[in-house]
């Protein structure tokens, strides 16, 4: 079992950059692929960016060139900065481990970009 807390949503202005963390219960890197996805009110979920086990990491296209996955092994903890900020860009953001048929949730954070 995998336990996954995310924090570092909050209110920000467009063109704002906000900085997301998902840290972990245990060990996750080289074990499991670890996936940011979010949700908007009415929509379904959507997957984000995910840095797989071997460290490749892959972006949906609405957010390549403005979100960066990362992860810090000693932490356990795996990051999600995002840069130039749009509105459409609200949403509760989930963090995701998965490896096979294994897979875990948090419970999201909150982002609002408003002005």
């Amino acid at each position: 079992q995998v336990q996954l807390v995310e924090s570092g949503g909050g209110l920000v202005q467009p063109g704002g950059s906000l900085r997301l963390s998902c840290a972990a219960s245990t060990s996750i890197f080289n074990v499991y692929s670890m996936a940011w996805y979010r949700q908007s009110p009415g929509k379904q979920r959507e997957l984000v960016a995910v840095i797989i086990s071997g460290g490749s990491t892959n972006y949906a296209d609405s957010v390549k060139g403005r979100f960066t996955i990362s992860g810090d092994n000693a932490k356990n903890t795996v990051y999600l900065e995002m840069n130039s900020l749009k509105p459409e860009d609200t949403a509760v953001y989930y963090c995701h481990a998965y490896r096979g048929v294994l897979n875990y949730w948090g419970k999201g954070t909150l982002v609002t970009v408003s002005s």
